[in-house]
């Protein structure tokens, strides 16, 4: 190994140590420790560990090609220490400030989503809905109105048809009027069985599904 890949290595490693500690602070900060589980802080902690060793090994696999030496973890604790008494509360303040902005950009975006587009789209389904019930009623209303109007025109109007009818019903001789009982009584007889028949009907069908079932 060269004095220069010695000298980068080093360089490296302390600005891998560094790097480690603000990964260490902004990790801390962002897992409450407290809030979780001991279980949930257990698997973050062994990834934790995983993912830095993996990324110190990566930067040393490209400066030396992974070759492990003493010196690299002195550097590695100056980069660590040097982080803690130089950079760590500059880092913290300027994490908080990331932080801050970050949580005022989402509450910003949501409150613009939904001034811009939520309670417009409310407003418009709401409107739009009770518009439809509105017209739907009047529409009702307005049928039965019609229907009322029209069955009273028809009551109205037959009436003289009715009158016409019973007159002409007293002119008729009795033998005649019998006839017409006759063949009334007999039309009576036939719907009626024709409705007893279609009863029986409906219910063979009804027996036969719940027999299929």
């Amino acid at each position: 190994m060269t004095l220069t890949t010695q000298f980068l290595t080093m360089l490296s490693m302390i600005g891998m140590g560094s790097l480690f500690g603000a990964s260490l602070d902004t990790y801390s900060r962002f897992l409450q420790r407290r809030k979780r589980k001991n279980w949930i802080v257990f698997l973050n902690d062994i990834l934790f560990w995983i993912l830095q060793g993996l990324s110190i090994f990566y930067v040393l696999f490209i400066v030396n090609e992974g070759e492990l030496r003493f010196y690299i973890f002195l550097a590695l604790l100056c980069g660590f220490a040097a982080y803690q008494s130089l950079l760590k509360r500059g880092y913290l303040k300027v994490l908080e400030w990331i932080i801050s902005v970050a949580i005022s950009t989402y509450k910003i975006t949501v409150n613009l989503f939904k001034t811009l587009v939520y309670q417009p789209l409310r407003f418009l389904l709401v409107s739009t809905v009770s518009l439809l019930i509105l017209l739907g009623k009047g529409t009702i209303s307005l049928l039965k109105t019609i229907l009322k109007i029209t069955y009273w025109i028809l009551k109205v109007a037959w009436k003289p048809f009715q009158l016409i009818f019973l007159l002409f019903w007293k002119l008729l001789p009795k033998r005649i009027k019998k006839i017409v009982e006759r063949i009334y009584n007999k039309m009576a007889g036939f719907t009626r069985k024709f409705q007893n028949y279609t009863v029986s009907i409906v219910k063979r069908l009804k027996n036969l599904k719940i027999f299929k079932k």
